[in-house]
């Protein structure tokens, strides 16, 4: 038992300088190749605790070798521009001028829903409401408010087309139908909803509407009786 508390202490101390000494910017923001380097040093040192079979300088080295690995990549990282974009990436910008970018969304693997879940973090709740938006390489989100954000944001806007389809449960939440925004298309020459890549609504009636392929729109429509948010 002695044994496996001092290995743990000396596997602890090493841990503790190796990520000082890797900065601070491992103990805050990673980037991705931090974050492999970060999952394996916690696996190489868990071995030698777990093992006592295994001699801790097994783990020691193994840990100190990751380290110098860190190293080297940190200096390519810094020096070597086309290297850092390979090793790290590269932000995406995911919102611009022209509305929400849907080739940028699916190259990280993300939708809509997750674009509007990282913009509310953020403070903001309409699409509309930003001039850029950006997935910085390390996964961080920034955004670039539009002069006129705060009047943007007069309602929580609601998710009502997702990528061709519609959100069937939102639309139940707000007690409207289908054929309501059925209408707003076919007012706007849009055949089906297989058109559209994202539509919302807030409370106010404002439509935040993207055809595929195209710049958005923003309009507002008159709400039935009684339908507010």
């Amino acid at each position: 038992m002695i044994l496996i508390i001092l290995r743990t202490a000396i596997i602890f101390i090493a841990l503790l300088v190796i990520m000082r000494l890797m900065g601070k910017r491992q103990i805050g923001e990673m980037q991705p190749y931090e974050l492999v380097i970060t999952l394996l040093i916690a696996e190489l040192a868990c071995i030698p605790m777990a093992d006592t079979s295994i001699p801790l300088l097994y783990g020691l080295v193994s840990i100190l070798t990751i380290y110098l690995f860190h190293a080297v990549v940190c200096l390519l990282d810094l020096n070597v521009k086309s290297l850092k974009f390979i090793v790290s990436g590269k932000p995406s910008v995911v919102i611009n001028k022209s509305g929400v970018d849907e080739t940028q969304l699916k190259k990280n693997s993300l939708d809509v829903s997750d674009l509007i879940e990282c913009m509310r973090t953020a403070g903001y709740f309409s699409l509309d409401s930003v001039d850029y938006a950006l997935y910085e390489a390390n996964g961080s989100f920034s955004a670039l408010p539009k002069a006129n954000a705060q009047a943007q944001e007069g309602a929580l806007p609601v998710l009502i087309i997702d990528d061709g389809k519609y959100e069937k449960e939102n639309i139940r939440t707000l007690h409207l139908e289908k054929d309501f925004f059925d209408k707003i298309l076919k007012d706007r020459n849009i055949a089906s909803e297989k058109k559209v890549f994202v539509m919302t609504l807030d409370g106010n009636g404002k439509v935040y509407l993207q055809e595929r392929g195209k710049p958005y729109q923003s309009f507002t429509v008159p709400l039935k009786d009684g339908v507010s948010w």
